[in-house]
């Protein structure tokens, strides 16, 4: 972690419990970032807050650092069954919850308290054994864990914390009823502490955090500048036909050891990875479809630098503390003004500096305009270099039967077949 993205707050000068304190020591954490700063002196006090800030700047580690103080400082109701949590941890993608497993591992060692993680596309048993078995701390996507609340693996009646992470990409994957659902059936708001965490506080999330939380104090860090201020952004327009040998000829030109390159659909993922493939760079299509497993694979290849070029949909956008990625190239600009920001959010994280490219081509240049707007300022425009677009060698050829990112490609139709699951049992499973 960079130390210009640091404070002179320590976590020492909080007032916590020491095995917690250790926990925050052995992953190497000694300075707060300016979201911790200025989130735990008011939640560690037992106070609800609902914060704004930019993503990768460690608000992770602030909610669940006031999360296991509040638990380990709080008495249990005697009355409390092992399958109970105390408390919940809402995440809208399965990376995002995973990732808050696992910090949540690190940092909560040494406390005692079982941790569970529930998400759709894979372990469904597991999961659900683990759950019942006992759980203080449950972390999740709104579809398995409704799945597994209205199957009675576990009731809502002890929850002490409840935590709702990127409350805003909740409102754009359309969970927002789910949440509603989870939450009403917690205790009411001035019985539990309560944090929300957001890349923008817009008027819907602020209607949520006015609902379903108690008074809580509102943080804002740097809210005034959108994007990373270490994320050196520029914009190319360019011909739909240049679009590719443009991406071709830039990675020739750096050191691509852990690029994201961002489009709109799974079909322009797929014919990009060909001739990355074809053209001598090694890459992994990332999408929506791509089986759990497989998925966690190649992102676990990508963070080990054993993989330098991922290809990905939105789903990628959100969710993922990826250390050092160099590059993100927006190949489409996202139509949504947010999702810019989201992307060029996987590089420049916790201080560091990364380069956002952008293509502005004949099909998604309208919305250059409405992301700018959102940002606060210009992207600065480059034209190409020369020498930089070089002839391309063919692609390699796509086999339909199994993607380029491990998913199948059977020809069936969504939900097809005898023997499919109820629509809402898919949607669930699958979150």
């Amino acid at each position: 972690m960079s130390e210009t993205h640091l404070t002179d707050t320590t976590f020492s000068d909080f007032d916590l419990p020491a095995e917690l304190m250790q926990g925050i020591e052995e992953a190497g954490f000694s300075k707060c970032t300016p979201i911790q700063a200025e989130t735990l002196p008011v939640a560690l006090k037992g106070r609800d807050v609902a914060g704004q800030a930019q993503t990768g700047t460690g608000k992770t580690a602030a909610f669940l650092i006031a999360v296991f103080k509040h638990l380990l400082t709080r008495p249990v109701d005697p009355q409390r069954k092992p399958n109970q949590p105390r408390a919940l941890i809402l995440a809208p993608t399965r990376e995002l919850a995973i990732q808050i497993y696992n910090d949540a591992e690190a940092l909560g060692r040494h406390c005692g308290l079982k941790l569970c993680l529930a998400y759709g596309g894979t372990g469904y048993d597991t999961q659900r054994e683990a759950i019942e078995a006992g759980v203080d701390v449950l972390i999740g996507t709104p579809g398995r864990l409704i799945d597994y609340f209205k199957q009675h693996i576990y009731n809502l009646k002890q929850i002490d914390a409840i935590v709702l992470d990127e409350a805003d990409r909740m409102f754009d994957l359309g969970f927002i009823k789910d949440i509603r659902y989870l939450i009403r059936r917690c205790p009411p708001p001035e019985q539990r502490l309560g944090l929300l965490f957001s890349a923008t506080l817009s008027h819907r999330v602020n209607e949520l955090a006015y609902e379903h939380m108690n008074n809580p104090e509102y943080v804002d860090v740097e809210p005034e500048r959108v994007t990373a201020e270490r994320v050196r952004q520029v914009v190319y327009h360019t011909s739909n036909e240049e679009k590719i040998p443009v991406l071709i000829g830039l990675l020739n030109h750096i050191d691509p050891r852990r690029s994201i390159v961002f489009v709109n659909t799974k079909r322009n993922a797929e014919r990009i990875w060909a001739y990355l493939e074809g053209n001598g760079f090694k890459a992994a299509v990332l999408s929506g479809d791509v089986p759990q497993k497989k998925r966690q694979s190649l992102l676990r290849q990508f963070q080990e630098g054993k993989l330098p070029i991922l290809v990905a949909t939105d789903v990628a956008a959100r969710g993922l503390h990826i250390p050092d990625v160099s590059h993100v190239f927006n190949y489409d600009l996202p139509q949504d003004a947010e999702d810019y920001v989201h992307r060029i959010g996987r590089t420049a994280r916790v201080g560091k500096d990364g380069d956002a490219v952008s293509f502005a081509c004949e099909n998604f240049v309208y919305s250059l305009p409405e992301i700018e707007k959102f940002i606060g300022h210009k992207i600065p425009v480059e034209t190409v270099p020369d020498g930089y677009i070089q002839k391309l060698k063919p692609p390699v050829r796509i086999k339909r039967r199994e993607g380029p990112g491990g998913g199948r490609h059977t020809g069936r139709k969504p939900g097809g077949g005898r023997g499919s699951k109820p629509r809402r049992e898919r949607r669930a499973r699958n979150v």
